[in-house]
């Protein structure tokens, strides 16, 4: 006799997304496993006493989404600290932090995260400015981030606490004195600096991990550097708290700690496994620092990133890490078994990070990937392609491809329409994987931003988006027998949606995820909201 499943999921659209995507009416599962897919009769002569039966009542049923790139403390950070996400003006963003130091009187430091001037109502080019967050306090420590990680601005209290740890190459000057705008490794010496200690990494981690399974996600790829995090994912594993599945990609200075202490690429639980080494090649368009082929279109057009340009920049970006050191660092890496993921935006970055994996021995065996790949030319991707690199990109930075908007702006409207050609990079046969980089974590809007794209060569099928946003995470982080589609066999990995995207194509974006489960349990229940 057949055993009862533990969970039943009946009178829904289970979308298997595999090839074909078949469409069931309901799901079985036991053990965390589906055993099952069929009718709801059929499915039904599983249901047993103790049976949770769930009708779905006609939803759309997902494998779980699977986020390959995140920065799950920062995201935390968001929610835990000012967030600043939704402002649209300097002032939005200082009556925020504001508001945030007089709730949080006994915290020294003043935080906010995610801030994006590109979609302030009044044009404007440059970041916030110390004089600027002076107005917040002139007594306390004040330190606002952009969206992209890749800028930190800083009132000048914390300007001059942490004068000592910021290379001067990488603060922005005007008139020979220092703006509170700090790039690339200023900004990451600012974000070390105020990193969660583990009890409050708990907190920022378990906010994080919560807000993504009510977004319909089920496992995320976390980009992890000079952090406990990796010990508090264990912690929170062990203790049953941990409801997403996490992978870890481990900065590159963390290379020689885990060949010392032998932990492998996909070492690991059932939850929390070791993933790549992750370096960087360049910064991001936002910030004018990802390495272009030719000059930005806006260079120089804001007083501060003139003043850099003068003192020894560039207008075509910068390297983060020098071509030659990251050829070597993929070397090690590689030769040391490890999965490889390099972050690289313009062409020029694009090429050497590509010259550097495609030089190693198996880069389709280690599954090496390129994060992010925006602006690769048609031969890049034919490489990437015949070598079985994984393009790592976020549909959701389309939000800012539109006629009129920052990469408009920053690399004028050919350029733009090249960024992010998701239709092109599987036209040449790349794997490709969808994440968010936390801008903002919601797959569903970055499917959203994929199947509406501005350029034809952008636009994926909303089945197209969906595989990329789960069987595509899957391969990327060498779990493909597992989870990532709907299958007998596999982990029960599931979202149930409130509408069809197939059926609302133009609104992705406004669909509200009903459930989310992750090894046949409940993680997050919004059937009542």
């Amino acid at each position: 006799m057949t055993d009862a499943a533990d969970r039943l999921l009946v009178n829904a659209a289970v979308h298997t997304l595999g090839e074909p995507d078949v469409v069931h009416e309901a799901v079985a599962v036991r053990d965390g496993e589906i055993v099952r897919l069929g009718d709801s009769y059929e499915v039904s002569f599983l249901e047993g006493v103790e049976t949770d039966v769930i009708d779905c009542e006609g939803r759309t049923v997902l494998p779980g989404f699977i986020d390959a790139h995140t920065h799950m403390e920062q995201f935390g950070q968001h929610l835990v600290h000012a967030d600043l996400s939704a402002a649209t003006s300097v002032a939005d963003c200082l009556e925020t932090l504001s508001a945030h130091a007089d709730d949080e009187p006994e915290r020294e430091w003043i935080l906010g995260f995610g801030y994006d001037e590109s979609e302030w109502e009044a044009s404007r080019n440059r970041p916030l400015t110390r004089a600027e967050l002076d107005r917040v306090s002139e007594e306390r420590p004040v330190v606002a981030m952009r969206v992209d990680l890749h800028t930190a601005s800083l009132n000048s209290v914390a300007l001059e606490r942490l004068a000592d740890d910021l290379p001067a190459s990488d603060l922005r000057r005007s008139g020979g004195e220092p703006t509170g705008v700090a790039v690339e490794d200023a900004a990451e010496a600012v974000r070390r600096e105020l990193t969660a200690g583990r009890e409050e990494m708990r907190e920022v981690l378990a906010a994080a991990t919560d807000r993504a399974v009510e977004s319909g996600v089920t496992g995320v790829h976390d980009k992890v550097r000079g952090s406990v995090a990796p010990r508090v994912y264990r912690d929170m594993a062990a203790d049953g708290d941990l409801p997403v599945r996490v992978r870890i990609d481990y900065w590159s200075d963390h290379l020689e700690a885990l060949e010392e202490v032998g932990l492998a690429t996909n070492a690991g639980g059932d939850r929390v496994r070791t993933g790549a080494i992750k370096s960087f090649s360049d910064g991001s368009f936002g910030s004018r620092t990802a390495r272009l082929r030719e000059p930005y279109a806006d260079a120089g057009a804001d007083g501060a990133n003139a003043a850099h340009d003068a003192e020894g920049g560039d207008d075509r970006g910068q390297w983060v890490v020098d071509p030659e050191d990251l050829a070597a660092l993929v070397e090690r890496a590689d030769g040391g078994g490890y999965q490889v993921c390099v972050h690289a935006i313009g062409d020029a970055a694009i090429e050497e990070t590509l010259s550097a994996l495609e030089s190693t021995t198996d880069p389709a065996g280690r599954r090496h990937r390129i994060e992010h790949a925006e602006l690769a030319t048609d031969d890049q991707l034919e490489r990437m392609a015949e070598a079985g690199i994984v393009a790592s990109m976020q549909p959701n930075f389309h939000r800012w491809a539109d006629e009129g908007g920052l990469y408009d702006r920053r690399l004028g409207r050919e350029r733009r329409n090249r960024t992010n050609r998701f239709r092109r990079v599987l036209e040449a046969g790349v794997p490709l994987a969808f994440g968010s980089d936390c801008m903002p974590l919601d797959p569903l809007f970055g499917v959203h931003h994929a199947v509406n794209a501005p350029a034809e060569a952008q636009r994926l099928s909303v089945t197209e988006a969906l595989r990329a946003y789960t069987r595509g995470g899957a391969y990327a982080g060498f779990d493909e027998d597992r989870i990532g589609t709907v299958e007998v066999g596999k982990r029960a990995d599931l979202v149930v949606l409130g509408a069809s995207p197939w059926e609302r194509a133009e609104r992705i974006d406004e669909i509200d995820v009903a459930m989310t489960v992750v090894d046949g349990e409940i993680v997050f229940d919004g059937f009542d909201g």
